[in-house]
């Protein structure tokens, strides 16, 4: 696995990424290549702008989220690479897993990880994990692991037999507004136009731009604020995509030493679960 050390945020990803829509020959596994940045510390501004477009009250202490904003360049770089197996461009966003080891301060500098495993066949094409380790001083802070899939169209059937009727009345009624793309684009850097543009989200079969995933998985924790230990795992699955503007509901409940929360209005959104260590 070779370590390559990245001095500063790749530019314009999704222009990178676009290009690798055109024809090209394409290796059959991930590249075994490990991005690191080191020193990387928070902009006190731009985590405010963050705290108000996810609902996170401001701290000093970063959201649980907010790294995944650290590691998303690094993690764009390699998938949009040209020794990556599939178009980044396309890929689906299906499951993530944060594990918080510990609070992280603002003003600390931090070292960011980033590398991809695990390729395996999924029911509908093929999915791979993108790792990512947060580390301040010599301890880990922060870990997460992203699943995509890779969606082959003669394997696209059964999707709906996966994803669970909503349940039941929720606990809380959130209205999305349709600026909540562009505003978590600005911010996050995830600038892929189904968040952010109507012929964007047309091109990929969606009638309009729909929610970033992580801004749902953001914006349920923010509304577990205050109830969450030091430490802890976050798993969610993301189902069908919130579209813009739109009213969803949210739903947790005490589960074992967690818990259990979801995003539903018609259809299924999210569903997760907090546990402890």
């Amino acid at each position: 696995m070779a370590v390559v050390e990245v001095t500063s945020s790749p530019a314009s990803p999704y222009l990178k990424a676009a290009l690798g829509l055109l024809p090209s020959r394409r290796p059959t596994g991930l590249p075994e290549t490990t991005l690191v940045r080191r020193g990387v510390t928070t902009d006190r501004d731009h985590l405010a702008r963050y705290d108000r477009v996810c609902g996170f009250r401001l701290r000093d202490t970063l959201p649980p989220t907010y790294p995944h904003l650290m590691a998303f360049p690094l993690a764009m770089q390699l998938m949009s690479g040209r020794d990556f197996p599939f178009p980044v461009v396309g890929l689906v966003h299906i499951t993530n897993r944060i594990t918080v080891h510990r609070a992280i301060d603002a003003g600390e500098a931090l070292d960011v990880t980033v590398t991809c495993e695990n390729l395996r066949p999924h029911d509908r094409g093929q999915q791979f994990d993108v790792v990512a380790t947060i580390t301040g001083g010599d301890d880990i802070a922060w870990s997460a692991v992203s699943t995509y899939l890779s969606k082959n169209a003669t394997k696209s059937a059964g999707r709906g037999k996966r994803d669970q009727a909503p349940g039941p009345a929720p606990t809380a009624t959130w209205r999305v507004p349709a600026r909540v793309g562009g505003e978590y684009a600005e911010v996050s850097g995830d600038r892929n136009p189904i968040h952010t543009s109507r012929i964007g989200a047309r091109a990929f079969g969606f009638p309009r731009p729909i929610a970033h995933g992580m801004w749902s998985k953001a914006r349920s924790l923010a509304a577990l604020e205050g109830r969450l230990p030091a430490e802890y795992t976050v798993d969610v699955a993301f189902k069908q995509p919130i579209l813009l503007p739109s009213t969803v509901g949210f739903t947790a409940v005490p589960a074992g030493n967690g818990w259990e929360f979801r995003v539903d209005s018609t259809k299924p959104h999210l569903a997760g679960v907090v546990t402890r260590p």
